[in-house]
């Protein structure tokens, strides 16, 4: 009977018949209560009884208005059981067309969301017609767009980390291969750039299994209350003698007072590092690379501003997708491209910039303009 209740139709249709049930219980009752009075109330005002006895009806015996209440009674018992039945059985019948009004979209939902969990996401999904179940069927759809969206974001992900490993694989085949034919000697020269190779190997997979770690909320932080301007500045100083290859003027700017914050210095330099050297390799030689650290507004901001190639407005959200490389760029590397080429730091540094209750922005005026990609974090 348990089993039996489970089922929404069937709930339903018990509802309908109890409600019913109610109502001509109390009805009944009400009606079988009443009825009498009332009669008897009438047939005083029309003079039925006279010498003060109740049953005498004019020209009658005294018993003829007893057994005209009896009668009276009885026919509206009997009224009153067919029409209590005639409601039960109205009941039903409503409540199973309900139910099958209400459990027919509910069904078609249930297909739908089955084929979603089997990978149909292009699956059709019926508008049932009511308010709540219409919310509904819109909650279905936008989960379906998302795991889609997901899917083809996973299936993207998994083609770029093999285009990321290819090319260093293949050199790394080449050399080799070179070797074992005698082509290539095994110099010092040639043993160092199979050892780039391998490097940008292991980097790669340090940037996805730290992005893995970011995105599932598992980044190891060892906070510690530090001034944002010496972190800014270490990691400034460690890429001067890139700026000076590059021939980019790299000036670093911050306020006379401290910028106190409690975060992971190492991290936070690790999003400098890859906000900096981003800005250097989008910048071409006499270019200028600026970077300032201010306290500001109950925040500490650290910005990066470059004079390089700058990023079209749609871009400037898509730059932190993984792997995510703006169109035509000068040369690979630029913002969207991350820590080492990898294409994921800027997307690690965003989780970056979260975890420690920050935000990381970018923004520029278009394209040949230069950027900006600025870090806001608590200030302590």
């Amino acid at each position: 009977m348990t089993r039996f209740f489970r089922r929404l139709d069937l709930r339903l249709v018990a509802s309908h018949v109890l409600v019913a049930v109610v109502g001509g219980v109390v009805t009944f009752l009400l009606v079988r209560g009443l009825a009498p009075n009332i009669f008897d109330r009438e047939t005083h005002m029309m003079g039925a009884l006279h010498d003060g006895q109740r049953g005498g009806m004019p020209g009658g015996g005294p018993g003829l208005g007893q057994q005209l209440r009896d009668q009276f009674v009885s026919a509206v018992d009997s009224a009153l059981v067919v029409g209590v039945l005639a409601g039960l059985v109205a009941a039903g019948l409503f409540g199973a067309f309900a139910a099958y009004r209400l459990t027919r979209p509910l069904g078609a939902l249930g297909v739908a969301t089955r084929q979603i969990a089997g990978g149909h996401y292009a699956v059709t999904i019926p508008q049932p017609g009511t308010r709540e179940l219409d919310a509904l069927a819109d909650d279905v759809r936008t989960l379906a767009g998302a795991l889609q969206e997901t899917e083809t974001r996973r299936t993207r992900l998994l083609g770029e980390v093999a285009h990321e490993m290819r090319t260093p694989l293949t050199v790394l085949d080449g050399y080799v291969e070179g070797m074992i034919d005698g082509v290539l000697p095994a110099t010092p020269e040639t043993l160092a750039q199979m050892s780039g190779e391998t490097r940008r190997l292991r980097r790669l997979a340090e940037d996805l299994s730290a992005l893995s770690r970011a995105e599932e909320g598992r980044l190891e932080l060892a906070p510690q209350r530090t001034d944002l301007r010496e972190v800014v500045a270490a990691a400034v100083e460690r890429l001067v003698p890139q700026a000076e290859d590059a021939e980019v003027t790299l000036t670093l700017t911050r306020s006379a007072g401290p910028v106190p914050v409690t975060v992971d210095p190492d991290r936070v330099a690790q999003v400098v590092t890859n906000l900096v050297g981003n800005a250097l390799r989008a910048t071409p030689p006499k270019g200028r690379v600026t970077v300032d650290v201010v306290a500001s507004g109950g925040h500490a901001v650290a910005s990066v501003t470059d004079t390089g190639e700058g990023i079209a407005t749609p871009d400037l959200e898509r730059v932190f997708e993984r792997f995510y490389r703006v169109p035509d760029r000068r040369r690979s590397g630029g913002p969207g491209s991350g820590q080492g080429g990898s294409g994921i730091g800027l997307t690690i540094s965003r989780r970056i910039a979260e975890a420690h209750g920050g935000t990381l922005v970018a923004t520029s005026p278009g394209r040949g303009s230069g950027a900006t990609f600025t870090l806001t974090l608590p200030l302590s």
